[in-house]
């Protein structure tokens, strides 16, 4: 070997450091370490050379060859001894430090001199000792210097060691050799390690997870909980092992039984003194009031001596007990004849609760004989459960003594044998004023009644009594918030009342006065109908008679109309203001004014000013850009207004560069929006126009964009959540609609929803909005369309109206179903025109409600007269939110009466031909590995999968377990029995 070579090796080896970070690795062999001869093969014997090095009182062993200046081929091969491989261990890494002399440096040098060197493997079940055979070695890698050593006098300042590492496997047999083969290099290999590599047993999310040998790429490990910790409705914890042995992406989580609570990684039982009554990541509480102290992992503190705790009380709840008697229980007489009204004070001790609630007691004493009342008197509103600390009583008898007890309850008095009632007698001195027994017709017209009525005649009293007698046409509709009655007041049993309408029923209320004039207990409805006009004709009437009745009809037709019209509409705003739904505050009233389209002004600045607030830029204050558009960035930030507090905004700024015409477009949907107001409408704070930056100053919704958020939080949501959710974004479409605006881009990704869930519309721009989104345009020679939410007369026609946004919300409503999925998946615009022309329409989304799917088709009907109005939309919404079980059927998912979807075939039609044909198709190929693992080779196979087997796979995106899903609905033969994709 070359002298200088030599020395320059053994200076390096002295003063190399060597590092092992045996915290992650598993050594199989190192050369290094040895510290002595290693017994490598050599092969030919002059080839690789052992040289012996003295490092601190230790020999150590390294190899070097250099035969450069040799006039024959080099072929030299050196052998490591036998290596075991640990079962566990199917991949190792062979890390080399070693050294290569730059072939520039030998003078007159064979042109065969190389500067590389070549890594061999040869896997064995057995140690076959110096038997050796180059056949049964492959070739790993060649090995290249990243920088070569150049010495031509022995200086050391040239020196450069080089590092390499390289993986090898999978690998299977018991044991294995490498080799290195020198064809004419001149080498020195300082250092030769081998080891595999493990992720560390670790602690975290209170579960343990073992140590893992390191793969290829990110492995997932299955923990398991810590003593005394368990899984609480999902799946055991998993984290991630990389391929360098560290522990990353921990999901799922264990949470300490009851009684025990997290401390560091352990669970350790509650302190005497303190509960945990739940498998939850919450500490242990102190025992609430009026319980006994608890021993130690104590599931809930008992009540004490008379406190208890109600059925639906948590075990946190302190317990409580009964409360005290009602207070002060006096009786007041009201104007009508037998009737008292029965007043209380609340208990001053309520137990410790605020459920309290009143039940009334009535007994008649008679002759030293008291008995209950029962249904001989009327309460109102009712004589159990009161809420409030008063009742009134009717139909009492004169000279009787009454007495009334009150009880107040809460929720644990059931439990107490403890009694709280007050008590209260009474007697009333007054002449009871007869009853009417019944109501009869006497005669009938088409126009008139006349009624007569008896009083019962042992009631009746030497004095005359006086009637008022009420009416009222029957109502046969639903019925109204104000009822409206006729009165009349008489002195006689018998009377006639004109002025009636033909063939009409009324609804007639007769009772007694008292002398004071105070009417007696309210007496029972009669229903009778006057004649209607053809029968007035079969009596022979005269033509001139009948022709004024039937001129004085239908000029009271007329009015008639007219006031049912005008009550009508009267009823309606009343029932607006007492309406409401699940999370849109109700409107007050209909919208007054009409959209005013700004672009119709000369000067839009005078829209602006008009439709927008000016706000100071000394009231805003910028905190974090949340995003950014055509125009500029958007900002969170915060709006100060004098003698307001503090709001968190969101602010659209205008970049820097702009032209008048950009200036103009950015504020003209400032101008759209201040002329809306609604809870689900984003509201525009102000603009800022007065300053060389414009703005725009809306509310801030801290969740962002509906679509994406309804991505992160897939399958986090229950049915009736995303139905309140649309029922806000139909109540804001509703108010568009009524203010004659058509939006033209209804989509999810122009909802904004805040911390309560409540969903807004927003983006008021359609040309700006859709050069954001150009994949979903369809360019025409009229603009650019968002082809996935359009309905088909605004595609081909560019008709936009009202009917063409509940086609849109129809697409949102899938959307918001299918947690942001995008409509029709891959399709191009083409195919979606093409499909929804032959009548084809996206399938129900997985879990997805009957109703809510039947809404969505109503919403796709070819002819936009047949579809919904907003306003029928909002009532079904709130009727399925009013009744919650009518969400619990899910929709079938019927292929043939939905969207064909562009992988259910090849490219040419024809069924996929492999697996992988079928994954590529969708755009899906990396789970061809996961699939062959899984031993799903065949397209048969893939027939019959299910949506579980899909996620065991390791398909674990929602968005691409249902393409799947959907895809193999496509795939199956409509006249067999098809497999239910999505049955778990």
């Amino acid at each position: 070997m070359d002298y200088h070579f030599r020395a320059l090796f053994s200076y390096l080896f002295i003063n190399s450091i060597f590092i092992l970070i045996q915290a992650k690795e598993h050594i199989l062999l190192d050369m290094k370490a040895s510290r002595g001869e290693l017994g490598w093969l050599t092969s030919p014997n002059e080839g690789w050379e052992i040289v012996q090095t003295v490092v601190n009182s230790s020999l150590l062993y390294t190899y070097s060859v250099c035969n450069v200046a040799a006039d024959t081929e080099q072929d030299n091969w050196l052998r490591t001894t036998f290596i075991q491989r640990p079962l566990e261990a199917s991949r190792v890494s062979v890390e080399l430090h070693f050294v290569v002399r730059d072939c520039n440096t030998f003078d007159g040098s064979s042109s065969s001199c190389r500067e590389t060197f070549s890594l061999y493997l040869s896997e064995m079940d057995m140690d076959v000792g110096t038997s050796f055979r180059k056949g049964q070695f492959r070739k790993i890698a060649t090995v290249a210097p990243d920088e070569v050593t150049a010495n031509k006098g022995g200086g050391r300042a040239s020196v450069r060691v080089n590092v390499e590492t390289r993986s090898i496997g999978p690998l299977s047999r018991r044991g294995f050799y490498l080799a290195f083969q020198d064809l004419g290099a001149c080498v020195a290999l300082l250092s030769v390690r081998v080891f595999y590599t493990t992720c560390p047993a670790i602690k975290r999310n209170l579960a343990t997870f073992p140590e893992h040998v390191t793969a290829t790429g990110l492995t997932e490990v299955e923990g398991s909980c810590v003593k005394n910790a368990v899984t609480v409705g999902e799946a055991p914890p998993r984290m991630y092992c990389t391929a360098e042995g560290e522990w990353v992406v921990p999901i799922g989580q264990c949470y300490c039984r009851a009684g025990y609570q997290a401390v560091g990684q352990t669970c350790q039982a509650c302190d005497g003194g303190y509960y945990k009554s739940s498998d939850s990541s919450q500490p242990c509480e102190v025992c609430p009031a009026n319980t006994q102290h608890s021993g130690p992992g104590a599931l809930h503190c008992a009540c004490l001596e008379g406190f208890y705790r109600a059925a639906t009380d948590p075990s946190s709840a302190p317990c409580s007990g009964p409360p005290t008697p009602p207070e002060d229980l006096k009786s007041t007489p009201c104007l009508t004849a037998g009737s008292i009204q029965l007043t209380w004070r609340p208990p001053s001790n309520t137990g410790g609760r605020t459920d309290i609630v009143y039940n009334v007691a009535c007994e008649r004493c008679n002759d030293a004989m008291c008995a209950p009342c029962g249904g001989r008197v009327r309460f109102e509103p009712t004589h159990t459960s009161l809420h409030d600390p008063e009742v009134t009583i009717s139909d009492l008898e004169p000279h009787i003594n009454y007495t009334f007890k009150v009880e107040a309850l809460n929720g644990v008095s059931p439990l107490s044998p403890q009694k709280s009632t007050a008590s209260i007698t009474t007697m009333l001195n007054f002449t009871a004023p007869p009853k009417v027994t019944f109501v009869q017709v006497v005669a009938r017209t088409p126009t008139s009644l006349s009624l007569s009525w008896a009083v019962d005649q042992k009631t009746t009293s030497h004095h005359s009594p006086n009637y008022e007698l009420m009416y009222r046409v029957k109502d046969n509709k639903e019925e109204q918030d104000v009822t409206t009655y006729n009165v009349l007041r008489l002195d006689k049993n018998l009377v006639q009342i004109n002025d009636l309408l033909p063939g009409t029923k009324y609804v007639f209320r007769v009772q007694t006065l008292t002398p004071e004039g105070h009417p007696s207990s309210q007496s029972v409805e009669h229903e009778f109908e006057t004649l209607p006009m053809a029968e007035l004709r079969t009596q022979g009437s005269s033509m001139i008679v009948m022709g004024a009745i039937a001129g004085g009809g239908v000029m009271l037709l007329i009015v008639v109309v007219i006031l049912l019209l005008h009550k009508r509409r009267l009823n309606s705003r009343i029932r607006q203001r007492t309406g409401g739904t699940y999370f849109a505050c109700p409107e007050k009233h209909q919208p007054l004014k009409t959209y005013v389209d700004p672009h119709t002004y000369e000067d839009p600045n005078t829209a602006i000013l008009k439709f927008a607030s000016e706000i100071h830029t000394n009231h805003i204050t910028k905190q974090k850009v949340i995003g950014a558009g055509e125009f500029g960035e958007v900002f969170r930030g915060v709006l100060k207004l004098p003698g307001r507090n503090e709001v968190a905004v969101a602010i659209k700024t205008l970049k820097a560069g702009y032209t008048e015409k950009q200036r103009q477009d950015f504020l003209s949907e400032a101008s759209i929006m201040g002329q809306f107001s609604h809870q689900n409408i984003i509201r525009l704070e102000g603009v800022v126009t007065k300053f060389k930056h414009a703005m725009i100053v809306t509310e801030y919704m801290e969740n962002g964009a509906l679509d994406q958020y309804l991505r992160d939080h897939d399958e986090e949501l229950s049915s009736y959540q995303l139905v309140g959710m649309l029922s806000g974004i139909a109540a804001g479409m509703k108010y568009l609609s009524d203010m004659n605006y058509v939006h033209r881009d209804l989509a999810a990704r122009n909802i904004l929803v805040n911390g309560n869930l409540e969903c807004k519309v927003s983006d008021f721009g359609l040309s700006r909005v859709l050069e954001d989104y150009p994949e979903g345009t369809y360019t025409t020679t009229g603009g650019k369309i968002p082809i996935r939410w359009t309905a088909p007369e605004a595609i081909a026609f560019r008709k936009f109206t009202s009917a063409s946004d509940v086609w849109s919300f129809g697409i949102v409503m899938w959307e918001v179903m299918a947690f942001g999925e995008r409509p029709y998946w891959d399709m191009s615009n083409h195919e979606v025109m093409k499909s929804i022309h032959e009548g084809f329409r996206l399938p129900a989304p997985i879990n997805c409600p009957s109703a809510i799917y039947q809404l969505m088709l109503q919403c796709w009907m070819q002819d936009h007269y047949k579809r919904p109005r907003f306003l029928d939309v909002v009532n079904v919404l709130d009727k399925l939110l009013r009744s919650p079980e009518s969400l619990t059927t899910i929709a079938d998912i019927d292929l043939r009466a939905s969207i064909r979807l562009p992988s259910s075939s090849g490219n040419d039609g024809s069924p996929f031909r492999s697996v992988d044909e079928w994954l590529e198709s969708m755009k899906m190929g990396q789970y061809k590995e996961a699939f062959s693992h899984a031993g799903i080779t065949t397209m048969e196979q893939v027939l019959h999968l299910k949506i579980d087997d899909i996620k065991k796979i390791g398909v674990r995106l929602p968005g691409h377990q249902k393409r799947m899903a959907y895809s193999i609905l496509g795939l199956q033969d409509p006249t067999s029995s098809p497999v239910d994709v999505f049955a778990v």
